[in-house]
């Protein structure tokens, strides 16, 4: 079967990856010079396979109205005519529920334990062998500077371990001894830590040296790739009928399957054809710099600030990548100067000398990109209500973390199979 995926970002790349496997004819299509150049490229590195508390939770209706107070704050908010943002916001807060996270949470540990099941598959294949991504097993600390919000979070360490999760809570002086770096005395994160949530089996990876070595990949088996090519329609074979091609801004293709995997992009193409995707961008920030002598060895998630620190080291390349907010502030990925400036600040008081040259600005290589998001925070994957069009979409911030678990579901739907692993809540007949 012809089949054509519409984004060349990590999820699209692995989509094209099992698709490949199964012996179809694949072409995946981009508006970028390249892979990966999208939400893909500089994300938080971490691959958080069993910390996956969605945005959407019990405790954030409160502090929105503080934040939206405060230039600084880890959300911001601006509001527009779009009357998607509305809905997306409505739907957003209606998910703010106990009962709502943890569901939610059930359905990604689902996907995302499938997921690290098949990147550690891949990671033992010969080409799996040959990619150098800077991939380690370092663990994950989430941090948090309120003792409340810590004994929730171990609270909650039961439901978790249910799940399938093995995660500890630690007071200060045990965060200290396994984490040097949160043991400096000029650090704010550290003055400030009440405890923290130990997952020993997290990892790290560079998303975009990944894609990279997927696409060669995918290449030799026979994918084909056009870049500078923006899709900007969905062709019907007939109107109301299947999907049968996409019109793009250098010609028109043809295909027998569909698979939109561009973000939050896929959400307006598909509203041409009638059909509401629930996807949003949440626009997030990220610098990476050199490492410095006080660079944390495990990742890092400041609870109070929703900023994450992950090191990067591939041979002798040693990096440190920082990276957080979420701005609801429409679909254009510039960098807001003001944002970035926040992040360097807030790098500088959390690790002060966690990169090299104090985090100074020409050391330093920004990003801004737009997660695509749901408001549960659960993906949506498969089929739509027109015929052979596909999605595999709406992974926000886990876009790195759920990337082979979601391509595979969305490979074995368009090959005629039952996926490996349940899909309530992760289909467009289940809306988030």
């Amino acid at each position: 079967m012809q089949v054509i995926i519409v984004g060349a970002g990590v999820t699209g790349l692995a989509t094209a990856y099992y698709l490949a496997a199964d012996g179809h004819d694949v072409c995946v299509i981009d508006a970028n010079t390249g892979p990966a150049l999208g939400a893909s490229y500089a994300n938080g590195a971490q691959l958080s396979y069993s910390y996956v508390s969605p945005l959407a939770g019990p405790g954030v209706l409160p502090k929105v109205p503080p934040w939206l107070l405060r230039r600084d704050a880890p959300l911001r908010f601006k509001p527009s005519l779009d009357l998607d943002q509305w809905r997306w916001l409505i739907a957003f807060v209606m998910a703010c529920t106990r009962e709502r996270s943890n569901i939610t949470t059930r359905q990604l540990l689902g996907l995302s334990f499938h997921s690290r099941a098949l990147m550690h598959d891949f990671l033992a294949t010969p080409e799996g062998l040959a990619l150098d991504f800077g991939f380690a097993t370092n663990g994950k600390l989430v941090v948090f500077s309120d003792r409340a919000e810590f004994d929730s979070a171990r609270d909650r360490l039961g439901y978790q371990r249910e799940l399938g999760c093995e995660q500890f809570a630690l007071e200060p002086d045990a965060v200290r001894a396994l984490e040097p770096a949160l043991a400096d005395p000029q650090s704010d994160l550290a003055k400030r830590m009440a405890g923290a949530i130990h997952t020993p089996s997290e990892e790290v990876g560079d998303c975009y040296q990944f894609c990279v070595g997927l696409e060669r990949h995918l290449k030799a088996r026979g994918v084909s790739f056009l870049y500078d090519h923006a899709v900007h329609g969905i062709a019907l074979a007939r109107p109301g009928g299947a999907a049968a091609g996409v019109a793009t801004s250098n010609g028109d293709f043809t295909a027998d399957a569909i698979i939109l995997a561009s973000g939050a992009a896929s959400a307006r193409l598909i509203r041409k054809l009638g059909v509401y995707l629930p996807v949003y961008p949440l626009k997030g920030y990220s610098l990476t710099a050199p490492a410095g002598a006080g660079m944390p060895q495990i990742s890092i998630t400041d609870a109070k600030k929703k900023i994450v620190y992950a090191p990067l080291i591939r041979g002798n390349t040693h990096r440190i990548r920082i990276a957080g907010m979420a701005d609801i502030v429409g679909h254009k990925p510039d960098i807001d100067p003001e944002r970035l400036d926040q992040l360097v600040l807030e790098a500088k008081h959390a690790f002060p000398n966690g990169a090299a040259g104090g985090y100074a600005r020409a050391t330093i290589d920004a990003w801004a990109g737009l997660r695509p998001a749901t408001p549960r925070g659960t993906p949506i994957l498969g089929t739509t209500p027109v015929p052979s069009l596909f999605v595999n979409v709406g992974q926000g911030a886990l876009g790195w973390t759920l990337a082979l678990g979601s391509g595979q579901v969305v490979a074995d739907i368009v090959s005629g199979r039952t996926p490996q692993i349940p899909l309530d809540g992760l289909t467009l007949s289940c809306p988030s």
